[in-house]
């Protein structure tokens, strides 16, 4: 079985990380979310993966290589150009025109393929919903999952009868326009003539133009709802949100990494803690090469990046920081995300580290920041 993940997005609702990172590659306790997606596939017998990018698309490229750390193949497909100046500038063609690039240039997609968005978690049991697939005689599937009806407005809404043939496609309906709560996942399964549909050399989307195609074409174009665990990143709150559920067991197939130090605290490699005076209540995970000092308190769920500087009197509580993160002391961050110059609340409010009601971080790298804190401390 092949596959195809969609990265070539910019991920415009889960800034400031997106500032530097592509949306695949935002990390859920130290690895991009799009590892998970890959470790996925290969565990149920995918081995040829094809992903268009496009937007700091070196990030993907660079991490992920050719895939032959995860036991398959990964190709790229960018989505650009270069201008007369020499500068590269993404340029998406859509989820179904990045498809029909990459199908044009080498026939990539000669048998069933499973195309899924590289920005959620999933443990959906593919050979199961290949096997639903087949058995219907179906071109396409979406694979659905029944959200509340006050969010039919943010996910494509799936209308089908009741053998789960689709027979009309919404993109993110009002509620009092929504004809269904089943919205789809991102999770696709496209035989090759699903492709040809798509026009060539054209920005399509696969929402909002290819299916309702399908569905005014009366093509066999199922949907199945199954229960399974699907964790969408599609903004910061959700991101806040998925690292709690990942800390407090709450997602499927999961785990904390590192050794477990006191019950419900995991660190990484060389983490340096100083017991004295310190408080960390679980679950809380600190990665490798902390330096968490005597007086400190960390409050779970909580996740510190590798590399980070917790100094005295600093209390993290129920927050995200970023590797390389200096709190300083007697600093509070109560249910932040901090990534580099930047916080985010759980609301989705930004800050950057300049204004008064969010500092108290730094760079842990930057030695200089540090000599100045300290020479503070002897003033």
């Amino acid at each position: 079985m092949k596959a195809m993940i969609l990265a070539a997005g910019k991920g415009t609702r889960v800034r400031p990380l997106t500032y530097e990172l592509p949306k695949p590659m935002i990390p859920i306790l130290g690895k991009p979310v799009m590892a998970y997606l890959v470790e996925h596939l290969q565990r149920h017998g995918v081995s040829e993966i094809m992903v268009n990018v496009s937007y700091l698309h070196e990030k993907i490229e660079e991490y992920f290589g050719e895939g032959h750390q995860y036991g398959v193949q990964i190709g790229y497909s960018f989505e650009g150009y270069t201008n007369n100046q020499g500068e590269v500038v993404p340029e998406p063609l859509g989820s179904a025109g990045g498809i029909k690039k990459i199908q044009e240039f080498g026939g990539f997609f000669d048998e069933t393929a499973v195309v899924l968005c590289g920005d959620a978690l999933i443990d959906l049991d593919l050979k199961s919903a290949l096997y639903e697939h087949r058995r219907k005689g179906a071109m396409a599937t979406v694979i659905t999952r029944e959200v509340p009806w006050d969010k039919t407005s943010s996910y494509g809404v799936v209308v089908s009868d009741a053998d789960g043939r689709v027979r009309e496609f919404q993109e993110k309906p009002a509620r009092a326009d929504a004809k269904s709560n089943c919205a789809s996942t991102g999770i696709y399964l496209f035989e090759p003539e699903v492709i040809d549909l798509i026009p060539s050399g054209e920005v399509f989307d696969i929402g909002s133009q290819l299916f309702p195609l399908l569905a005014q074409r009366g093509l066999p174009f199922y949907c199945q709802t199954r229960k399974f665990n699907w964790i969408d990143i599609g903004s910061v709150k959700d991101y806040w949100e998925v690292l709690q559920g990942v800390l407090t067991g709450g997602i499927g197939n999961m785990t904390v990494p590192g050794v477990q130090v006191e019950e419900g605290v995991w660190v990484g490699l060389n983490t340096r803690i100083d017991w004295n005076g310190t408080r960390i209540v679980g679950p809380v995970y600190i990665g490798s090469g902390c330096q968490i000092e005597a007086g400190a308190t960390i409050i779970g769920p909580a996740w510190v990046g590798h590399g980070s500087h917790i100094c005295s009197g600093a209390r993290v509580v129920r927050s995200v920081l970023f590797e390389y993160t200096r709190v300083l002391p007697d600093v509070t961050l109560d249910e932040l995300i901090v990534f580099k110059d930047y916080s985010v609340d759980r609301a989705g409010e930004m800050h950057h580290v300049t204004q008064a009601d969010s500092g108290g971080w730094g760079n842990a790298r930057d030695r200089r920041g540090m000599r100045r804190m300290d020479e503070d401390v002897v003033k």
